[in-house]
C-alpha cells in the first residue's frame, strides 16, 4: 500500500483549482489507497493478508492502514489552522448508540509518560504505529469513538478518522507516571472551553486519591471545578476514580478491593455543583463477583476501563462480560489491551470487545 497524504486548503491557497488531483485535496485528511480514503483500509474490509504480530493488524486482519508521518508534519508546519478546520466540519453523532451502549478506544496514556505495555516499556512511543492501530480500531464495526489528548486527536482529525465518532478529550495528564508529584494531577490537557470550541463530545479526567498525599486534595478540588465547567456547557465528563497507595518502594498502586472502589465511587459522585453530566469510568474489582455490590453505590452511568490486562486477554473479556450485565454499566473504554493485544491482532481484540456489548 502506498502511503496516504495529508492535505487541507493548501492547494487552494497556493493558486490551485481546488480539485483533488496532484498535490492538493479539498478535505483535510490523509487519503489512503482504496476505499473511501477516510478509514485507511486498502480495498474493502481488510480481512485478508499475511499474519504479522509486530504490526497493528495481527494474524488475519489484513495489512491495515498506513500513516504518512511526513505529510502530517508538512501540514502541521505549513497550515496548523487545518486542524481547527477539520474539527469544524467533522460529522458528529449522539453519545450513545441506538442500544444505549458505548465502546470507546483509549489512547491518552503517552501524555502522562505511560508508554509501556506488558514488558515493552516504549510500546506506545512510535506515533505512526499508534495512529495506525487507532485508525484500524476506529474502523471496526461497533466502535463508537476515541479518548485521547490533543496531539493525538489533532492527528486523527487530519487523518479524517473522527467523522461520525464520539471524541473525548483527556483533561488532566500532569500526574506523570513515577513522579513524586504524581497525585498532584494538574489539568494540563483539554479544558472545557477547548472541548466546546473543537466540537468534541465529552471529556475525561483521572482522580487518584491517596489519604496520605496532600496532592490528592488539589486534584479533588480541580476535579470538582472541571465537573462544573463541563456541566455548564452540557458536556459529559467521565471521571476515573481510584483509591491509591504507595508501596514501600514508593510505587503508586491502585486499590481494586471492593471497599476501595466503593469509596472512590462515593467520593467522585458527590463532586461539583451538579452530577447531571457526570459519568464514571471504573475498573473491575479484584474479585469480579463484588461488582454487583460495588455498582450499587451510585446511580451515575458508568463505563468499564481496561487497565493492565497482561497475557490473560480471555480472562479480561470474561470480567468485562459479567460487569456489563449490571444496570448502571453502559459500555467500555479500553486502550492498551485492545491496541496492543498479546497476539498482535488489533481487529480481533476490538471485535471481541464489541461483541461483549
Amino acid at each position: 500500500m502506498r502511503a496516504g497524504r495529508v492535505a487541507g486548503a493548501e492547494h487552494e491557497r497556493e493558486g490551485g483549482d481546488g480539485n483533488r488531483d496532484g498535490d492538493g485535496v479539498t478535505h483535510a485528511h490523509v487519503g489512503h489507497e482504496g476505499g473511501d480514503g477516510l478509514t485507511g483500509h486498502e480495498g474493502g474490509s481488510g480481512n485478508s493478508g499475511p499474519a504479522d504480530n509486530s504490526g497493528p493488524s495481527g494474524h488475519d486482519s489484513g495489512p491495515g492502514p498506513r500513516v504518512d508521518i511526513s505529510e502530517l508534519v508538512r501540514v502541521r508546519a505549513r497550515h496548523p489552522e487545518a486542524i481547527a478546520e477539520a474539527a469544524a466540519r467533522r460529522i458528529r453523532r449522539p453519545l450513545l448508540n441506538d442500544a444505549g451502549r458505548l465502546m470507546i478506544v483509549a489512547a491518552d496514556h503517552p501524555a502522562r509518560g505511560a508508554l509501556g505495555v506488558g514488558d515493552r516499556k516504549l510500546a506506545m512511543a512510535n506515533r505512526a504505529e499508534l495512529l495506525e492501530r487507532l485508525c484500524l480500531a476506529l474502523s471496526r464495526p461497533g466502535v463508537d469513538g476515541v479518548l485521547a489528548t490533543a496531539d493525538i486527536l489533532d492527528d486523527l482529525l487530519l487523518l479524517g478518522a473522527l467523522d461520525g465518532k464520539v471524541v473525548m478529550g483527556s483533561m488532566n495528564r500532569g500526574g506523570l507516571q513515577g513522579a513524586r508529584f504524581e497525585l498532584d494531577d494538574r489539568f494540563t490537557g483539554h479544558r472545557a472551553e477547548d472541548i466546546e470550541r473543537l466540537r468534541f463530545d465529552a471529556g475525561k479526567l483521572l482522580l487518584r486519591i491517596d489519604y496520605d498525599d496532600p496532592g490528592s486534595l488539589t486534584t479533588l478540588e480541580s476535579t470538582a471545578r472541571a465537573i462544573d465547567d463541563m456541566a455548564a456547557r452540557r458536556l459529559p465528563l467521565f471521571v476515573e476514580p481510584f483509591i491509591s497507595r504507595r508501596t514501600d518502594e514508593g510505587k503508586l498502586k491502585n486499590d481494586l478491593s471492593a471497599e476501595a472502589v466503593i469509596k472512590s465511587i462515593a467520593i467522585s459522585s458527590g463532586l461539583g455543583g451538579t452530577s447531571a453530566y457526570t459519568w464514571l469510568k471504573l475498573p473491575v474489582t479484584e474479585n469480579p463477583d463484588d461488582m454487583a455490590q460495588v455498582m450499587e453505590t451510585s446511580t451515575l452511568p458508568a463505563v468499564l476501563l481496561g487497565g493492565e490486562v497482561g497475557d490473560d486477554q480471555d480472562g479480561a473479556y470474561e470480567k468485562w462480560r459479567g460487569a456489563l450485565q449490571l444496570p448502571t454499566v453502559r459500555g467500555l473504554v479500553v486502550g492498551r489491551s485492545l491496541l496492543y493485544p498479546p497476539d498482535g491482532d488489533v481487529a480481533a481484540a476490538v471485535d471481541t470487545a464489541v461483541g461483549l456489548l
